[in-house]
């Protein structure tokens, strides 16, 4: 590359760095720790209520809990309101069940016109697709060190 040329890229990115405003990371860090925290209040208090009045163990309470705050994500994605509570909470709406379920719904969403085979089923998994295939070997390389450790 000419030096003319690294020369004109490195002006551009010092241009850029110096229009670009600064982000307020304390407030961002203290907001995402606050909405993340409150996502997950609201998850204990659906597992209490299936324990107390579902009359399930505190074990048996997770999976319905699971899918009562997947439904909750996904509501509130289809009218709206998830997406602006995501851009106001940043990464602390990102709690993964709700962030993966709001993930899944809006690419449902944004392919319905193409139908429910080719645009939804086929277009759904775009981008949830590698989160779950980065889950299940996280959680195989997880497993296999869990039983190296208690095993050998």
């Amino acid at each position: 590359m000419p030096a003319r040329v690294r020369q004109d890229a490195s002006d551009y990115q010092q241009l850029a760095q110096r229009h670009t405003p600064s982000r307020p990371m304390l407030r961002n860090t203290v907001r995402a720790f606050l909405v993340g925290g409150g996502v997950c209040v609201i998850g204990q208090i659906v597992l209490l209520l299936f324990v107390r009045y579902g009359h399930f163990s505190p074990k048996e309470a997770g999976n319905p809990t699971s899918a009562v705050m997947v439904l909750l994500s996904v509501i509130f994605t289809a009218l709206g309101v998830y997406d602006r509570f995501a851009a106001w909470a940043g990464a602390g709406s990102a709690v993964p069940i709700t962030g993966f379920a709001n993930t899944m719904a809006s690419a449902a969403m944004e392919y319905r016109s193409e139908g429910l085979v080719l645009g939804v089923g086929g277009n759904m998994f775009k981008l949830a697709g590698p989160v779950i295939v980065y889950g299940v070997v996280s959680a195989f390389f997880v497993a296999l060190a869990r039983y190296a450790i208690l095993h050998l």
